[in-house]
């Protein structure tokens, strides 16, 4: 964590980060295991070690605790940053061709669904047993908006394939670089990340870049 000014933060403020953090890791936890339906705050707490008043003054609410956790396990951290204001994110925005960005997104991608995938099943079941789940993420489909941006800005740079379309790149960055794809390699086949990322990478070069 950053200071400010110069100045260590006080040791409220730590304790307080890292309880919040350990309440969001037990949530994690028990929505995977049980469901979000079957998980109550009460589980939480006690998993996290805390009174339930302190989740509810931490986060409000079943559901505000749920979204917070999805956005901090999307992120990797806490802190309020979006997916494309990201540095791996901006990084690939940055690569002056279409091969250095598509390697650094595919790299940066893969860490995320590293962390995503495990939760993506979960995340679709607590929309099916809670209507407003589904409302808490305005953007119906934000990582098709995220592949998007990236297609867009790659396929624009030397070295792309003239014949590819930024939106048929986008589909395809989409689909390969998909959780359910990770997941059928990494969780099902026995894949490392490492082999998924290099794969993933191998696969999209000659659909997006020119030979």
């Amino acid at each position: 964590m950053t200071s400010v000014k110069g100045k260590a933060p006080n040791r409220r403020t730590v304790k307080a980060r890292e309880t919040r953090t350990r309440m969001l890791d037990a949530a994690r936890q028990l929505f995977v295991e049980r469901g979000y339906g079957a998980t109550t705050l009460a589980d939480v707490a006690e998993a996290a070690g805390v009174a339930v008043q302190t989740i509810y003054f931490t986060f409000g609410n079943k559901r505000s605790l749920f979204k917070e956790m999805v956005d901090v396990t999307i992120a990797g951290d806490d802190e309020p940053v979006a997916t494309m204001d990201r540095d791996w994110f901006q990084a690939g925005l940055d690569a002056p061709t279409a091969e250095g960005h598509l390697r650094t997104h595919v790299a940066g991608s893969a860490r995320v669904l590293d962390r995503v995938a495990p939760i993506v099943q979960m995340v679709e079941q607590a929309a099916g047993t809670d209507p407003e789940i589904a409302g808490l993420w305005p953007d119906t489909n934000p990582r098709y908006t995220v592949q998007s941006t990236a297609a867009r800005s790659l396929m624009a740079k030397p070295g792309a394939r003239p014949d590819v379309s930024a939106a048929d790149a986008a589909d395809v960055l989409y689909a390969v670089l998909s959780p359910e794809l990770y997941l059928l390699f990494v969780r099902d086949r026995g894949w490392s990340p490492e082999r998924f990322e290099a794969w993933a990478a191998s696969t999209l070069e000659p659909q997006l870049i020119a030979a």
